[in-house]
């Protein structure tokens, strides 16, 4: 399913562990990285005995961002394009991992800086152990934020932290990451896994459709008046409530039990 050489994958209880897997890199980014992150998520789409993902970091990082040993123009090369770099690389990662129908839940293990902070917070559910840091490091570069970060920092904590945050290239920890909204949780170090795969399994047993059309609806509310997202919630609720789950879940709570959603 995956590259074993920067992408680790394993599936667990209804869910697949995700790791990026370069740790003498920080998990930096390089092209088969992204290749294989991709080639794995598009897989785990398309698999219905996976009903969550679980993304996580191999070492003492979840991802450093680009990684910039590719990007090094001292013997005097052109300048890339990191336009193309952001168009056929990590935009459609962003695209991808939004537009999934499944839960994403990630486990920030350590360091999340440039784009690999912008990916991890692109994810639905964000856990953070509580010695990870999360640093808009563009700026140190002469760079602006990419990978949605512009996008996701106003909304998740206001434009004035995401100004500060975004212009001086300062590291945020877990505690105050999470005081300020942006991620939905800290964990011990040692608990963040367990705990990540806790909740995973919890997602992955879950009404999948429902969840599905929850997450898009959540993303989408930024972007519309309230009377067109009434209509949304309307047509979302209208498809759950055709799903087996539906009828599965309410059976469970008149008769007084757990529900044990299918998926369908």
């Amino acid at each position: 399913m995956a590259d074993a050489e920067t992408i680790l994958a394993q599936e667990q209880d209804g869910y697949l562990v995700v790791t990026l897997n370069r740790p003498e890199r920080l998990n930096a980014f390089n092209e088969d990285m992204h290749r294989a992150l991709r080639g794995c998520l598009d897989a785990a789409a398309g698999n219905s005995g996976i009903r969550a993902i679980l993304l996580t970091g191999a070492g003492r990082a979840f991802c450093a961002g680009q990684d910039l040993s590719d990007r090094d123009m001292r013997a005097g090369g052109a300048a890339p394009d990191l336009g193309v770099t952001l168009e056929t690389l990590y935009n459609p990662l962003v695209r991808q991992i939004r537009a999934m129908k499944k839960p994403v839940v990630c486990a920030v293990n350590g360091v999340a800086a440039g784009a690999g902070a912008n990916i991890a917070l692109c994810c639905d559910i964000v856990l953070a152990a509580q010695s990870a840091r999360f640093i808009q490091a563009f700026s140190k570069i002469g760079l602006v934020p990419d990978s949605g970060g512009t996008w996701l920092l106003p909304r998740l904590i206001g434009e004035a932290r995401a100004k500060a945050l975004a212009m001086t290239g300062a590291p945020l920890d877990a505690e105050t990451a999470a005081s300020w909204g942006l991620v939905w949780k800290t964990v011990p170090d040692a608990d963040l896994l367990p705990e990540a795969g806790k909740l995973a399994a919890q997602l992955a047993a879950g009404a999948t459709t429902g969840l599905a059309l929850t997450k898009q609806l959540i993303q989408d509310a930024a972007d519309q008046p309230l009377d067109r997202h009434l209509d949304a919630e309307r047509d979302a609720q209208r498809i759950a409530g055709r799903t087996e789950d539906y009828k599965e879940g309410v059976t469970a709570f008149l008769e007084k039990r757990p529900a044990r959603f299918s998926g369908v």
